[in-house]
């Protein structure tokens, strides 16, 4: 175990310092150095524990990551995020159980929890505030990463090239099954495992963790802003535009895109297109939503999967399948199967074969 602890300091503290110092370091760059650097101080925290009373003492690394975690999710997520003092509180339970555990003394005894002693409030409220921790930040952050990877849909033709949070989500669906798997762990201890166990294993997850955020915080590019701006529940009742109007863009937009065969454009993005038809980005999207019935990613890749149609059931081209996906304008391999597929309930290849002339 103290070799564990040690090797989650020096991780813990070397991350912290290449996000620090990494070139064009940005505010997510900088909150994400600080979470390591609280990481390296639990770990630390936890080694003294070891050293001067010989078992750890009853806190919660939960109470540092999950709010830590949340904030840097918001950091990457909101456009118009901004770290304030007052954002600390998050960390508050956290400092306050971590004094109190040095005052009390109170060990790590999972299988005497309940046990009526002058510390069973304490113990209690602490369960209690790790609960809330789980139940509020956990859902918080995989519903921030969602909301991202769904506003890409309004934003860009190309959802695997944009998407720069995949390792996010990765992470915050693998953070939720651990704490999972901790409550499982800790709960084993009133069938007999000893509390120990569970804490060796809440801290060996907890340096994988930060390993993949040292790794890939290193790659993390900046998010353009026009992905990371707040978004809320969009209501078109009372909206501006009246039904001529819609019409009319919704015309223009069509025209436009034929016209120039945008579908081609793997770079195809919102902004690009409002700029080049001088509308609003908000006004398109709301006549994509309202008089097309679709996002701007399910309008673009329409006109692709039409173009992959069009030359799979010509006889005369003899390209691959891949290579037509590549002709039509997507990105990828998965991307242009997983469209098509949604869009026609068949594989290209069952579509080529559907529609191949039949031999005499």
């Amino acid at each position: 175990m103290i070799i564990l602890l040690w090797i989650g300091i020096t991780q813990s503290l070397f991350a912290a310092i290449l996000m620090f110092t990494k070139k064009e370091n940005s505010l997510p760059d900088k909150i994400l150095s600080g979470l390591l650097t609280l990481l390296a101080i639990e770990f630390t925290t936890c080694l003294v524990d070891y050293q001067l009373f010989s078992i750890p003492l009853l806190s919660s690394s939960f109470l540092l990551l999950n709010p830590a975690l949340y904030i840097y999710i918001r950091s990457l997520t909101q456009g118009d995020f901004s770290l304030r003092y007052i954002q600390l509180l998050h960390l508050l339970p956290f400092v306050g159980f971590e004094i109190y555990a040095y005052i009390s003394k109170e060990p790590l005894a999972l299988d005497n929890y309940f046990v009526r002693d002058e510390q069973f409030i304490y113990r209690i409220i602490f369960g209690a505030a790790n609960l809330i921790s789980w139940s509020i930040y956990n859902p918080l952050s995989l519903i921030l990463v969602h909301r991202h990877r769904m506003n890409l849909r309004n934003e860009q033709s190309h959802i695997e090239k944009n998407d720069k949070l995949g390792w996010v989500l990765f992470i915050t669906i693998f953070y939720v099954v651990y704490c999972l798997l901790a409550i499982l762990s800790a709960s084993l201890v009133f069938f007999g495992s000893h509390p120990l166990t569970s804490h060796f294993f809440n801290y060996s997850v907890l340096l994988v963790m930060i390993l993949i955020m040292s790794a890939y915080g290193q790659r993390q590019q900046k998010v353009p802003v026009t992905l990371l701006k707040k978004r809320t529940a969009v209501s078109y009742q009372n909206s501006l535009l009246s039904d001529e109007n819609k019409q009319n863009i919704a015309e223009q937009l069509i025209h436009y895109t034929e016209q120039n065969k945008l579908w081609l454009n793997l770079d195809l993005n919102m902004d690009a297109l409002s700029t080049a038809l001088k509308v609003p980005k908000y006004q398109l999207t709301e006549v994509l939503n309202t008089q097309l019935g679709r996002n701007f990613f399910q309008f673009i890749n329409q006109y692709r999967v039409e173009a992959v149609k069009e030359m799979l059931a010509n006889p005369t081209i003899n390209y691959s399948i891949e290579a037509i996906g590549y002709e039509c304008g997507f990105a990828s391999k998965s991307a242009f199967y997983t469209v098509f597929k949604q869009m026609t309930r068949q594989t290209p290849t069952e579509y080529r074969q559907k529609t191949a002339p039949k031999s005499k």
